[in-house]
């Protein structure tokens, strides 16, 4: 019976995907009333990067932030003239307040403060935690993380949602993958707000207004203490694509090397390890 339920689940939310990215791309830009729309990203600012200048499109959205955006290494916090963490944290959250209330998210906000560079460490618990909150609130579609190697708290987060998704699926309940692109590694440097190779996928680019435009700059400098960071970041279009079925197993590209020249405190084979170990406990195929 799961198992039916699931392929029934799987087909139904092929055909809620495609029909949100085709309105996703409609040059009147429609509200996206899909019932409930769930953001999952993992840092305070993903939210900014990935899709700002279409959040107040997302009828009823949640944003779902898994990090608090606060190393525990103090380097980020003490250059934002931070003491510890916490405080930094706090600091992080209040520009994501008002980055969000820029596009009219006030309280559609859940945050699961997990350490930033920590939540590969965690997920499992995430994935049967997101499987929660997806159910409480009746999702039907997830925008969230590609998965891309470039940070392993995208990639968890990226991990979390395929695993949580499918742990509803199997009780029936549709619900689609919506991926947006952040960044990373190739040999000649970043590869910025671009999709690693999909073959038979289908990219759904949305070139911003002058308006949206606007927004996303403002959206982008309430996250001041990112400042540095997000200037690699463009605000003249937004992608997306249905998520393929990723093998979280192994890498997502031919490099085998990944987060190199950071100290994140994880490299690509320990957090392929990770999925492999949370795959199987969560009794999962590749996802």
């Amino acid at each position: 019976m799961c198992g039916a339920a699931a392929e029934t689940s799987r087909s139904n939310a092929a055909d809620i995907g495609r029909a949100f990215l085709a309105r996703l791309a409609d040059p009147l830009r429609p509200s996206l009333d899909f019932g409930g729309i769930s953001v999952v990203v993992a840092h305070p600012d993903d939210e900014t990067i990935g899709c700002g200048a279409q959040l107040s499109r997302f009828a009823a959205a949640t944003v779902v932030v898994v990090t608090d955006g606060a190393p525990v290494d103090l380097a980020d916090a003490r250059a934002n003239g931070c003491v510890t963490p916490a405080d930094y944290a706090r600091l992080r959250d209040t520009e994501l307040r008002e980055a969000l209330s820029l596009a009219g998210i006030g309280d559609g906000v859940v945050r699961f403060g997990v350490p930033d560079q920590s939540a590969a460490r965690h997920l499992g618990a995430l994935a049967k935690r997101l499987s929660t909150v997806l159910a409480e609130r009746d999702a039907r579609i997830v925008v969230t993380h590609t998965y891309e190697g470039g940070h392993p708290d995208h990639d968890a987060v990226a991990f979390a949602v395929h695993a949580a998704v499918e742990l509803v699926r199997r009780k029936g309940h549709a619900v689609a993958i919506v991926e947006m692109p952040l960044y990373y590694p190739t040999g000649y440097g970043w590869a910025v707000q671009q999709f690693t190779p999909a073959p038979g996928i289908t990219e759904c680019v949305v070139t911003l207004t002058a308006p949206e435009r606007e927004l996303k700059a403002r959206m982008i400098a309430a996250h001041a203490s990112q400042r540095r960071t997000l200037a690699m970041f463009g605000v003249d279009t937004e992608r997306f694509r249905c998520a393929p079925a990723h093998d979280f197993t192994k890498a997502p590209r031919d490099n085998a090397v990944w987060y190199h020249g950071n100290s994140w405190g994880l490299t690509g084979d320990q957090w392929l390890s990770l999925a492999r170990t949370a795959a199987r406990d969560l009794n999962l195929e590749p996802i």
